[in-house]
């Protein structure tokens, strides 16, 4: 009996020790899955975090690229603005300057009108196709230029009748522009003279000079006022004086029809103030 006993109870315990076993085979492979499940879990949040780290950087990134357009935009709009208001400003002076050269430019016109009208009527009155005249214009002034030998004899500054005549059309000119000066200027070659009365040439261009301006006074009653005369001597040729034909070109008396200085002065003054307006 009791061997029965013994027997069972050896029977009880081998089956209670292979129930076990399975137990805990059972639960070492839940163990497993749920440890490869953690692993896994583990392997996805580090993903994520790594992710969400990357869109973090992102985000700032995005953020101060906003912030920057935002300022840039800002700083562009200023800047449109001063361009526009600089636009403006240059826009007004260049209407300012067009104005300027309009102005200009008539006034330019009106003198050329003027300046050729005169020398039209310069040359009908004096007119005279004999090349020993010339009636030409230089920086606005009109010059007639008369050979001394229809003027002067050689080395005297006593004026000839002939020189009279033309003296007389010129003298008409000059009366009919009362707004202009006469300027008579003498020139000579550089063949040296000197008498009891000249000292050289220079002394002599500058008597010639006078003696047409006391002509153009007395005889034709210009106003004093309106007369310069003036000598140039030998120091401003048109021509070589080493030939006979280059010495005669240099000899030579020049008109010089002119407005006044102080005509000059009103119109500078006047054109300074419409650019200032």
């Amino acid at each position: 009996m009791k061997r029965a006993i013994l027997t069972l109870s050896l029977a009880a315990l081998t089956l209670t020790s292979c129930g076990s076993k399975k137990k805990i085979a059972e639960l070492e492979a839940k163990n497993k899955e749920i440890q490869d499940l953690l692993n896994t879990a583990t392997v996805q949040l580090n993903t994520c975090l790594a992710e969400k780290s990357q869109l973090n950087s992102q985000v700032d990134y995005l953020k101060k690229s906003n912030s920057d357009l935002i300022n840039t935009t800002a700083n562009m709009t200023t800047l449109t603005s001063k361009g526009a208001e600089n636009l403006e400003k240059s826009l007004e002076s260049l209407k300012e300057k067009d104005l300027k050269i309009a102005r200009l430019q008539d006034a330019l016109t009106r003198k050329d009108s003027v300046t050729l009208a005169l020398v039209t009527s310069i040359k009908r009155s004096v007119g005279i196709n004999d090349p020993d005249i010339e009636v030409n214009v230089e920086k606005g002034v009109v010059y007639i230029s008369i050979a001394d030998k229809l003027l002067f004899k050689s080395g005297s500054y006593e004026v000839s009748d002939r020189a009279k005549e033309i003296l007389g059309k010129v003298a008409k000119i000059v009366q009919d522009k009362p707004e202009f000066e006469c300027m008579v200027e003498g020139h000579t070659d550089n063949v040296p003279i000197k008498n009891a009365i000249l000292v050289d040439n220079w002394d002599l261009s500058v008597k010639r000079a006078t003696s047409i301006v006391r002509i153009l006074q007395k005889d034709y009653g210009i106003e004093p006022s309106r007369l310069v005369a003036s000598g140039r001597g030998e120091y401003v040729p048109v021509d070589n004086n080493t030939s006979a034909d280059g010495r005669a070109k240099n000899r030579r008396t020049r008109i010089l029809i002119l407005p006044k200085i102080d005509q000059f002065y009103d119109m500078i003054e006047k054109e300074m103030k419409n650019q200032t307006k």
